[in-house]
């Protein structure tokens, strides 16, 4: 097939599709030391260990000739192309980064960046969450991001606080129950 029929991505289309989670104006991509470590550690991992392998391979690959039908020429640059737009990608999010560390709040009663608490709602169920950044939030784990709703509204409480979070359902209530925080390293 014609080149002339075929579209390639340009590299704007490629970074819309990795467009930033919004974050509210003004603030800082806040993240654990733990989380931080983990997001340059993958780009290490990239830049220098995967990215040289499949550029060696592409590179042997293009001297084999024919490149249309050749496995790896093909296979290897689209690798490539998904590597360094992950690459980019990170380099936006560690760039903007803002590392704060939870354990220099240990010991306190108040929720802030880091914390896991534990609240129940009006029916009396039982939930703890801990409060992470974007970048290394699971909620399959009970980590939610620092500008979701429920971490928003349970920011700057203190134990024993009722905060109201807004659902689609309506206001809910709910109480918190307990905070804490990792211990300081020794």
């Amino acid at each position: 097939m014609s080149k002339a029929f075929t579209k390639e991505s340009t590299q704007d289309e490629d970074d819309e599709e990795l467009a930033l989670p919004s974050l509210p104006q003004g603030t800082r991509n806040y993240m654990t030391p733990a989380g931080y470590a983990r997001l340059r550690a993958e780009f290490m991992a990239l830049l220098d260990v995967e990215r040289p392998k499949i550029v060696e391979i592409v590179s042997w690959a293009a001297k084999n000739g024919d490149r249309s039908e050749n496995g790896d020429y093909l296979y290897g640059k689209k690798r490539l192309r998904e590597i360094d737009r992950r690459l980019r990608f990170l380099t936006k999010r560690l760039d903007i980064a803002e590392v704060a560390d939870p354990s220099a709040h240990h010991g306190s009663d108040q929720i802030f960046f880091g914390a896991t608490v534990t609240y129940a709602n009006a029916k009396g169920e039982e939930r703890t969450i801990t409060i992470k950044g974007i970048d290394e939030s699971d909620s399959l784990a009970g980590e939610v991001s620092w500008i979701s709703p429920i971490a928003r509204a349970l920011l700057k409480a203190r134990e024993g606080d009722e905060v109201q979070l807004m659902t689609p359902g309506g206001v809910e209530r709910l109480e918190v129950l307990e905070v804490s925080y990792p211990a300081p390293a020794t």
